[in-house]
């Protein structure tokens, strides 16, 4: 599915012209301006799944940013803005094959990162509550408590339950069960399940981080068939193999000037690996 055909971002000829005027005043950055421009990136056709590729500071999250904001898909993680953001964003243009569900949205690996810090910090808060609800257990099965008025009516409540229930029994209908924490890995990849889903444009930023070449090669599978089967497009930065290897991805190199569109087999990332297997081919045997 395509909600996104197209996007053009300014030249370099048009930063220019904005630019001049600006450079009038005192600006410590004009992010994002000259990123895109620098290895003339100036647009992008989109397939079902494109991927920009290219090594650190080649203006892959940029790009993404930039889009997501154009696009105004759903974001949670906030990111860093520039006075010159707004600006740069207005002169980007798009062309929309149809509307872009609600749903979408960029997923980036704040996001990821804040989503098990958050299970894990639920969890923490959830140990002491129930240290807290032992004591208190305790405090309530053995008082020597006495109701003088309907103010004491909720505390009764409580040393009636307490000495009607073991302390086990009591903690648990007090308190919510810990959430089942995963190793990063996984809790990265059920993350991407949770938040990816039918008929939505999603844009990823190196999705792979956290994830083993086995969790990246099912997230492969995943956005193939979602692309495939659920109506939903993908936009993605990865230097991930497995991910570049997707069935039909489209796939721009940002280390390139200008910007190209190549096979995965010929990305210099891809060689690399390529290149260290073949030099230990033999201890594979």
């Amino acid at each position: 599915m395509i909600y996104l055909n197209f996007f053009t971002f300014p030249s370099d000829d048009m930063e220019f012209d904005f630019l001049i005027e600006e450079k009038r005043k005192c600006y410590d950055s004009f992010y994002p301006f000259k990123i895109l421009s620098r290895n003339g990136l100036e647009r992008i056709d989109f397939e079902p799944v494109t991927i920009l590729y290219g090594g650190n500071g080649s203006g892959k999250s940029t790009a993404l940013n930039v889009i997501a904001e154009k696009t105004g898909v759903n974001r949670d993680s906030i990111y860093n803005k520039s006075n010159f953001y707004p600006y740069y964003v207005n002169m980007c243009e798009m062309d929309l094959e149809t509307d872009i569900p609600e749903n979408s949205k960029i997923i980036t690996s704040d996001d990821v990162f804040d989503y098990m810090l958050n299970i894990r910090n639920l969890n923490e808060g959830i140990d002491q509550k129930r240290e807290e609800l032992f004591e208190e257990y305790l405090d309530a099965k053995y008082s020597q408590f006495q109701m003088k008025s309907i103010e004491d009516y909720e505390q009764l409540k409580k040393v009636n339950t307490a000495r009607s229930k073991t302390q086990s029994r009591f903690v648990r209908s007090e308190l919510m069960d810990n959430v089942r924490e995963y190793s990063n890995g996984e809790s990265a990849f059920r993350y991407f399940i949770e938040k990816i889903g039918e008929n939505g444009l999603y844009i990823l930023d190196e999705p792979e981080n956290s994830l083993s070449p086995k969790r990246q090669m099912e997230l492969m599978s995943f956005i193939e068939e979602s692309a495939r089967f659920l109506g939903c497009q993908f936009i993605i930065s990865t230097h991930s193999p497995f991910l570049l290897s997707m069935h039909g991805a489209k796939i721009y190199d940002l280390d390139e000037n200008p910007v190209d569109v190549k096979k995965w087999t010929e990305l210099e990332n891809v060689r690399t690996y390529y290149d260290f297997f073949k030099i230990h081919e033999n201890e594979f045997r």
